[in-house]
């Protein structure tokens, strides 16, 4: 990017670049300073990024999962790209069940963090995680609960301590 170029210059060569794909999106620009635009598919993620490497349109700042909650049988993930002061993000949805995404480690090396926390709090396959070794949570956490998650019970890991509990006073 440019040092020269402005809020405004960024947002529109976001435009043009991710608005204008070969792939339909959905944009909307909620502020003159923010460009969200949502992938129909999650193949989509990898050439997007890439139009954003080659038109050095900033850096990635976050990647957060978003819980649309068990109705809606999807999660969203996001990915916000800053550039001047403009926030660019890309949003791509998943299903709820069996949610995956290709890792953005080959374009972005700094994107491990964020995918292996994706990976342990929302339960979204990464795939190409160079290294998807838990961050936050302890290596005896039970497999298939993830605690960002709409319908995470706090309960469950309760009961799942006093049967281990149980079990250990068994012994």
């Amino acid at each position: 990017m440019p040092t020269s170029m402005t809020t405004a210059e960024a947002i529109t060569l976001a435009t043009d670049v991710l608005v204008n794909w070969v792939w339909p999106v959905e944009a909307a620009q909620s502020t003159l300073d923010r460009l969200d635009v949502t992938l129909k598919e999650p193949k989509e993620l990898i050439p997007m990024v890439t139009a954003l490497r080659v038109q050095r349109l900033g850096y990635l700042s976050a990647i957060t999962g978003l819980d649309l909650g068990p109705e809606d049988g999807r999660l969203e993930i996001l990915y916000q790209f800053c550039v001047a002061a403009a926030v660019i993000t890309i949003r791509v949805p998943v299903p709820r069940d069996d949610a995956a995404i290709q890792s953005l480690t080959d374009l972005i090396p700094g994107a491990e963090p964020y995918e292996r926390e994706l990976s342990e709090m929302f339960g979204v396959t990464v795939e190409g995680l160079r290294n998807p070794l838990r961050l936050y949570l302890p290596d005896d956490w039970p497999e298939g609960i993830y605690p960002l998650r709409k319908d995470f019970d706090p309960s469950v890991l309760q009961n799942d301590h006093k049967e281990q509990s149980d079990a250990a006073a068994e012994d």
